[in-house]
């Protein structure tokens, strides 16, 4: 019975040795014994990580692991890296467009928004007609052209400015000789060689022809011809008594054009318009809830979108009725325009101050930006611009209150902060930061 126990005991005894000699084979010829060892080790270590016989081996009283590196360094570089700064010269900051202002206290206009439409400066415009009928001759301006002031536009030829010269000419030839007479009478009469009665009739036929003079004058001043013209009229040349010239009343632009080469136009015939559109018009419709508040002297700011700059004026007159059709008023402002964007035509939104309430520290909302999904100031320090979360209150369409975050007399970007915010994200994309 005893032989059974010593069959399994030895059964078991092989089998060990079997498993031991699969599982940790002898190195090979010819192979170091480092890989032996290292495979000897991970066996160990799984072990422990199964029944916990070791623990780590604790760093030393320096901090150190055996591999001589402090086990804080992989975050203290994060700390380091948490500080944002960009640093500009004075060049730089001008070539980008980057203005500064001062952190100061100010107020803030509550605004009512409007529908309006800009339009031409009625006051600047000309509807431009030849005075005497003709035929044209030379047309020297297009549509869309620039004129200056007195700068022929067209030549038109005229038959009845021919005889209107004429009647002038010699109605002053007439003046002329009824004065030399009664300037001959006068001298007679006071010798006692002529008549009285013959002197005080070549007084009144020199003041007849000088009233008949002054009429035909008048009709040439009408025409658009100056006292220097007419005193140079009797040495022209008759070939020139039918030419009309039609001059630009003031400097503008030509935005309408009726006329072509051989026509025969008339007096009151509209063949040029000009406008001055260095300034222009903007038409505001006041509703009837607004109408209260909406009054001369206020301060608006026109949106026009499409890319084209916001501009700012004053109301300059309010309407006095109110349309049937539309039941609004209308409230004008006047806008200087001289690069030509704010073009007639073109909708708008007019934002209307009507109110004014007193508050903290003011800043425009072009100088806020969104960094790291904060609201930020770039905010000028001794190492350059620095990102400073900021705390935002009551705003309206171009300022905003600082609630927290900015104190008075502190320096910020006012304009251009974008280019700031995208040279930081740069740097957190792998660029490294400008410190």
């Amino acid at each position: 019975m005893k032989t059974r126990p010593l069959m399994f005991t030895a059964l078991f005894l092989g089998a060990l040795a079997f498993g031991t000699t699969t599982w940790w084979p002898a190195p090979a010829a010819g192979q170091s014994g480092t890989a032996h060892d290292q495979h000897s080790h991970e066996k160990k270590e799984h072990l422990e990580d199964l029944f916990g016989e070791e623990d780590e081996e604790a760093p030393d009283s320096h901090g150190e692991n055996e591999a001589g590196h402090d086990g804080h360094d992989e975050h203290a570089g994060h700390d380091d890296h948490g500080e944002e700064v960009v640093s500009l010269s004075a060049a730089e900051l001008k070539e980008f467009g980057i203005e500064l202002a001062t952190a100061a206290g100010g107020s803030l206009d509550q605004y009512t928004e409007l529908p309006g439409e800009i339009v031409l400066n009625a006051d600047r415009l000309a509807h431009v007609v030849p005075r005497v009928p003709g035929i044209v001759r030379e047309v020297r301006k297009s549509l869309g052209d620039a004129v200056k002031t007195g700068e022929v536009m067209a030549v038109i030829e005229s038959r009845e400015l021919a005889e209107a010269k004429a009647a002038f000419l010699a109605a002053s030839e007439r003046w002329e000789l009824a004065q030399a007479k009664f300037e001959r009478e006068e001298r007679l009469w006071q010798k006692k060689v002529t008549s009285e009665q013959e002197y005080l009739d070549a007084r009144q036929a020199s003041a007849e022809a000088r009233i008949g003079m002054n009429s035909a004058e008048q009709q040439l001043h009408a025409l658009g011809f100056s006292d220097a013209y007419l005193r140079e009229l009797p040495r022209h040349p008759d070939a020139t008594y039918t030419r009309y010239d039609i001059r630009a009343p003031f400097g503008g632009t030509i935005i309408e054009k009726h006329l072509t080469l051989g026509e025969s136009v008339n007096e009151d015939t509209q063949i040029f318009t000009i406008a001055d559109l260095s300034s222009v018009w903007v038409d505001i419709n006041v509703y009837q809830k607004d109408l209260a508040r909406i009054r001369k002297g206020q301060t608006v700011v026109i949106q026009i979108g499409h890319s084209i700059p916001e501009a700012t004026g004053e109301i300059a007159w309010v309407g006095p009725m109110v349309g049937e059709a539309t039941r609004t008023a209308k409230a004008r402002v006047v806008l200087a325009n001289p690069d030509g964007t704010l073009r007639p035509g073109l909708f708008v939104t007019a934002q209307v101050a009507v109110a004014n309430t007193g508050a903290g520290l003011v800043i425009p909302k072009s100088a806020l930006q969104t960094f790291e999904e904060r609201t930020v100031i770039f905010v000028r320090t001794a190492k350059g611009f620095e990102p400073q979360p900021v705390k935002t209150g009551r705003q309206n369409a171009t300022h905003v209150e600082i609630i927290s975050g900015l104190k008075a007399g502190q320096s910020y970007v006012s304009k251009g902060a974008f280019t700031l915010k995208a040279q930081l994200s740069k740097g957190a994309f792998g660029d490294g930061h400008n410190h």
